[in-house]
């Protein structure tokens, strides 16, 4: 390729019109901070209502709601005969698919043959041989690419669904109380990584997940992808929780949120370089079920020792530990590298998560990362940063009535 020819691609690139979903125009007369995200124009912050702290602080605490509708959706069901479906999911992806009741969801992933990530996803059993997919935003073309590529042949039939809704996550504390006000169903029955259908504003049979990516209870709406009908649901979400003092929230708060809980990130802490044992997401990867793709070069690789592992570092001395910064052993090694890392605004004090070998991934060890060419002391410290105390129903005093 000649230096004109990279120039005119480059060009190209900058000039692609971004994406943007059904409430943008509403997120911009919200005053919203937008940004490039994966190639979607999205609010990172909402200034006019605090910002991101204040947005983070809110779903800790209280309530906030997302527009996260430029997640991707692959609906994967039945083809000629009943089992086709199930089949597929279980080839595509590294969990189990088979465990899961009918109107029950879990975490899994994608792998690349050499059991590196294609992406990380969240799987719906919506009926017996019925499943949907929820994947990144960044990676949506390669997934559904992906998906297709490696369902030939198979019998099942895959649709994209992503640009169908309007996808909207309630989030915090006070989430159920919001959405309560919004739907018909029993919101008490459903459980963590559970979801139902019922009216949502009048609109019949939505999807109503009780899933997120922010560390805090909650629940993520899906409804028609139109204009008019997404900033009715906006606004009526808005006015059931403005008792609780709900917050819009950016894309800031749900990486601040989801850094804090330690759920990964693609392109940070999984990529098509790094392998599941790496990441230390074996507990989602079920090697016991049927042959799935990556699953050969995870077992090879089980049989030898990790070169790196993913851990939680606590900053020491001043200074803010950012994405892809060095890290160093005492020695003035590099040893590693920063996959995210930001202020936590529910802790008050600095951390990050970084791969490094794992004779230096004990807790209590002591790292440096480079901050603007300053070795700034760290140490390991446990993951989650930051986990939610769950409530627990009362127990019964025996002989009580």
């Amino acid at each position: 390729m000649t230096a004109d020819q990279s120039t005119s691609l480059a060009a190209a690139k900058q000039s692609t019109p971004l994406c943007k979903t059904a409430l943008n125009a509403l997120h911009r007369k919200l005053g919203a901070r937008m940004v490039n995200f994966g190639g979607w124009d999205m609010p990172v912050e909402y200034p006019a209502a605090g910002g991101l702290i204040a947005e983070h602080k809110a779903v800790r605490k209280g309530v906030g709601v997302f527009d996260v509708s430029h997640m991707g959706d692959i609906r994967i069901r039945t083809g000629n005969t009943p089992g086709g479906a199930l089949a597929a999911v279980q080839h595509l992806s590294m969990n189990d698919a088979s465990k899961l009741a009918i109107g029950q969801a879990h975490y899994s992933a994608m792998l690349y043959p050499q059991g590196t990530f294609v992406d990380d996803v969240i799987v719906h059993r919506m009926g017996e041989d019925d499943f949907l997919f929820v994947i990144n935003a960044g990676t949506r073309e390669k997934d559904i690419s992906w998906v297709r590529e490696n369902t030939k042949g198979m019998d099942c039939v895959v649709e994209d669904y992503s640009d169908a809704y309007t996808q909207l996550a309630i989030q915090g504390p006070r989430a159920v109380d919001v959405v309560k006000k919004l739907t018909d169903a029993n919101l008490e029955g459903i459980k963590n990584y559970w979801f139902t259908h019922g009216t949502v504003c009048g609109l019949p049979c939505r999807l109503i997940a009780r899933t997120g990516y922010t560390g805090e209870d909650g629940f993520e709406i899906y409804i028609p992808g139109d204009v008019a009908t997404s900033e009715m649901v906006w606004n009526a979400v808005i006015e059931a929780g403005n008792e609780f003092a709900i917050l819009p929230c950016g894309l800031g708060a749900r990486n601040t949120l989801r850094l804090e809980a330690k759920m990964a990130l693609y392109g940070h802490e999984i990529s098509e370089t790094i392998n599941v044992w790496e990441a230390g997401l074996d507990r989602y990867c079920k090697m016991e079920k049927r042959d799935f793709v990556g699953r050969a070069a995870l077992a090879k690789a089980s049989a030898a020792p990790l070169k790196r592992e993913l851990v939680g570092l606590q900053m020491m001395e001043r200074g803010i530990a950012r994405d892809d910064y060095k890290v160093f052993d005492a020695a003035g090694e590099q040893v590693g590298v920063v996959t995210s890392g930001s202020p936590s605004p529910t802790l008050g004090v600095n951390i990050a998560l970084a791969y490094v070998p794992p004779a230096l991934a004990a807790l209590g060890t002591h790292l440096f990362v480079e901050v603007r060419a300053q070795r700034v002391m760290a140490l390991v410290v446990p993951t989650p940063f930051y986990k939610r105390v769950r409530k627990t129903a009362p127990q019964t005093v025996p002989g009580s009535n």
